[in-house]
């Protein structure tokens, strides 16, 4: 017979009810100041910063949906609306025909560093204004086990 489950201390219950909430408002908050000051969206400032930093300012569709939590569908969608902008393009990936590679293109790259000080401040006063004091290496190391450990 198992074992009955530990219950939650008072501290652990409240450190998970307040880490259920940021995880609900925060995307919210950081979206809606990308809106509202840049109109972009945070999914659109996602691509537009995980294309800058890969090597020929590229990558695979499939691996930009991911990278971005997106379905493909989604990051093909999304893609569309960027490409329309001018903001990437779409190539033939040479290794697989059937494949695709999202390039960021210069005006992409110009529009992600105006939209990069809006996030920044957004990012500053939504998160590490209130981190005041913690260690925040062992905060990230604490986050990357959890996310790495499903």
């Amino acid at each position: 017979m198992a074992e009955p489950p530990v219950p939650l201390t008072p501290d652990e219950e409240a450190v998970m009810r307040a880490l259920g909430r940021f995880l609900l408002v925060m995307p919210r908050a950081l979206d809606a100041d990308l809106e509202r000051e840049q109109r972009m969206s945070a999914s659109e400032y996602s691509v537009l910063r995980h294309l800058s930093e890969t090597p020929g300012h590229l990558m695979r569709m499939s691996e930009l949906a991911t990278a971005c939590d997106m379905s493909l569908s989604g990051m093909t969608r999304l893609a569309g609306k960027l490409e329309s902008h001018g903001y990437l393009r779409r190539d033939r990936c040479l290794q697989d025909a059937r494949g695709a590679n999202a390039v960021l293109t210069d005006k992409g790259l110009t529009r992600l560093r105006e939209a990069w000080p809006t996030h920044l401040a957004s990012v500053r006063r939504h998160i590490f204004d209130h981190l005041d004091g913690l260690d925040l290496r062992q905060l990230a190391d604490a986050f990357t086990a959890m996310a790495t450990d499903t």
